[in-house]
């Protein structure tokens, strides 16, 4: 099992390429990924408000990704939110979550809302995803194309050519990430 762990916060898992992104490296026991109902709740509004979901499929991908990790749930943090100061008060169940299970990091595009200074007191880093993934790549190429590559053989409909995938990847704010794939295009 993985040592490193990282809690997702929900604003990476509402974009559905980089939800599957980061639950297909997640698989790969690199890293723990680790999440909370309350997170899930937060990106599932925030889809909602879209107005172009149905709450059932959605709670239906929660379920999935609840069931593919193993024990990535974490509960019994809610006590240590009221402690915590950030920028964002609605950010403190993130940061509670993070130190309640021990995690290394926060995944997030919010890295102004997790000042370096506030995380590093509980050894904990903000880290945007796109150098969060740009890492596992660096970190083992082979497992983690081996990973991305799940993903893009997994786009059916239509199906996506390399090229394509990198793309969709570019508009998810990863350009370090598609950098490194380039690389080892042949992988994916």
């Amino acid at each position: 099992m993985a040592k490193f762990s990282v809690i997702y916060d929900a604003c990476v898992l509402y974009p559905a390429p980089l939800r599957d992104l980061l639950m297909q490296l997640a698989l790969t026991d690199l890293f723990k990924a680790r999440w909370t109902d309350q997170i899930h709740e937060e990106w599932i509004e925030a889809l909602l408000r879209r107005d172009k979901y149905d709450r059932k499929i959605l709670e239906r991908t929660r379920d999935l990704m609840d069931a593919s990790v193993r024990d990535a749930k974490v509960s019994g943090y809610e006590e240590l939110c009221e402690a915590l100061v950030l920028p964002d008060p609605d950010d403190r169940h993130v940061l509670a979550a993070a130190i309640k299970c021990g995690a290394n990091a926060i995944v997030t595009f919010n890295l102004k809302d997790f000042p370096s200074a506030v995380l590093a007191k509980y050894g904990i880093e903000a880290i945007h995803p796109d150098e969060f993934v740009y890492y596992q790549i660096d970190l083992a190429p082979a497992v983690a194309c081996a990973a991305i590559k799940r993903q893009r053989e997994s786009l059916k409909n239509p199906p996506k050519a390399k090229e394509e995938f990198l793309a969709i990847l570019q508009k998810q704010q990863l350009p370090l990430t598609v950098s490194a794939l380039k690389t080892y295009i042949e992988l994916i």
